[in-house]
């Protein structure tokens, strides 16, 4: 058989060229099956967020209003009778008791009243018993016809006479007796005294003309504040009565106050007052409520802010206020689904209090939203949970610090 070369050497050669051509051909296809099976392909976009758990807990909701501490009593001391005043027994300024001697007027002039009233009283009830020894024998002789009907009239009338006379002596010496004890001025109450108001050696008068000081009760003080028609109407949505006690609620309107340097007083008030009408001119009603104030913090004049509690939402699902984004069509808020993915939710927002507010409708407690990054997802977004760019550069400034 002849061989379609013209020698061995040919046919070595085109089979070695051929086998060549198929070494590069494989080559080629396994380095273009390597590129279309190792192409990198465009990597989905993944949010880093902050993500917290929605919970359902009491929240209670307060108003905030100005109010004025008022002492639970306040009373004006006064002379009441005229004369000179002639010492003072207290410091000003001090804590008084009840019935202690704060000021002595000069009593001479009443104890001469009173040795005067008791001196008559003496010669009325004298002539008393004179009268009733004559009618007592009078009597039996007017039984025995030996003395007329007029001289028994007679004897009747002087001794109801003598018994009137020792009446009025017996109110003018009673009388006289007050006044005299009018002229040492007690505290009526106890409580801290201000400073005196006159000097000693004035004349005072009677009739509530001269205040000589003022007695303030504050170890427990009132607090006047008003409210709006709508905080009613809410109130009585969950049927609070303010200024009344109902002893099967689980909570009452108490109030907390701040101090004037930014503090909250330690103690709370019970609201045990609120005005039946509204003010026309202010569209407001008085409340008020009673503090205790056993270290005499608070000081009666004096304003402060006051937080009372108006309702209490048991077991709501409250979320953070930074969390829920509002635009036109409503409130919403970006809910991370199990797969990693962020929800777009629109919700029904409750009362706010500070940074919290409560969702009526549009989520569940266990679910989970997204709190810090919402600014950047669109909904369904990938989503991670990680150190956000702002806090990156805050750990690391704080790294290199260190």
């Amino acid at each position: 058989m002849k061989l379609p070369f013209h020698s061995m050497k040919d046919y070595f050669f085109v089979k070695k060229r051929t086998l060549v051509i198929l070494l590069v051909l494989v080559a080629a296809g396994v380095a273009l099956y390597y590129v279309l099976t190792h192409e990198d392909k465009p990597k989905k976009e993944v949010a880093l967020v902050r993500t917290m758990p929605v919970e359902q807990r009491d929240v209670n909701i307060y108003g905030e209003y100005v109010g004025r501490i008022r002492a639970q009593q306040f009373v004006e001391v006064h002379a009441r009778v005229e004369g000179y005043l002639e010492r003072m027994t207290f410091e000003e300024g001090t804590f008084v008791k009840k019935g202690q001697v704060l000021f002595v007027i000069d009593p001479r002039q009443y104890q001469a009243k009173a040795d005067k009233a008791k001196a008559q009283l003496k010669k009325d009830q004298a002539q008393e018993r004179k009268a009733k020894h004559d009618l007592e024998r009078i009597r039996p002789l007017y039984e025995q016809n030996a003395a007329s009907q007029l001289d028994l009239d007679n004897a009747v009338a002087a001794y109801e006479s003598a018994q009137a006379a020792v009446g009025m002596s017996r109110a003018d010496l009673d009388q006289a007796l007050m006044e005299l004890d009018y002229t040492v001025v007690r505290s009526p109450i106890s409580g801290n005294i201000s400073e005196r108001l006159v000097d000693l050696g004035t004349l005072v008068g009677a009739g509530g003309k001269s205040k000589l000081a003022t007695v303030v009760k504050s170890d427990t003080v009132l607090v006047d504040f008003s409210m709006t028609a709508l905080d009613y109407l809410k109130s009585k949505e969950r049927n609070v009565n303010l200024g009344q006690k109902v002893e099967n609620r689980s909570w009452q309107p108490f109030i907390t106050i701040t101090l004037a340097d930014g503090t909250e007083y330690p103690y709370q008030g019970l609201v045990d007052f609120a005005e039946p009408q509204v003010d026309p001119r202010t569209g407001t009603f008085s409340v008020r409520a009673e503090m205790p104030n056993p270290q005499h913090t608070l000081l009666p004049g004096q304003f402060t802010q006051v937080r009372l509690l108006l309702d209490v939402r048991e077991q709501a699902v409250a979320v953070p206020m930074k969390a829920v984004v509002m635009e036109k069509g409503g409130a919403y808020i970006y809910v991370a689904r199990r797969d990693s993915t962020a929800e777009k939710r629109f919700i029904e927002l409750g009362p706010q209090q500070e940074n919290t507010v409560v969702v009526e409708r549009g989520l569940a407690a266990g679910e989970r939203i997204v709190v810090e990054g919402q600014h950047k997802l669109t909904p369904g977004m990938a989503i991670a949970e990680g150190a956000l760019p702002a806090e990156k550069k805050e750990q690391n400034d704080q790294a290199t610090k260190n």
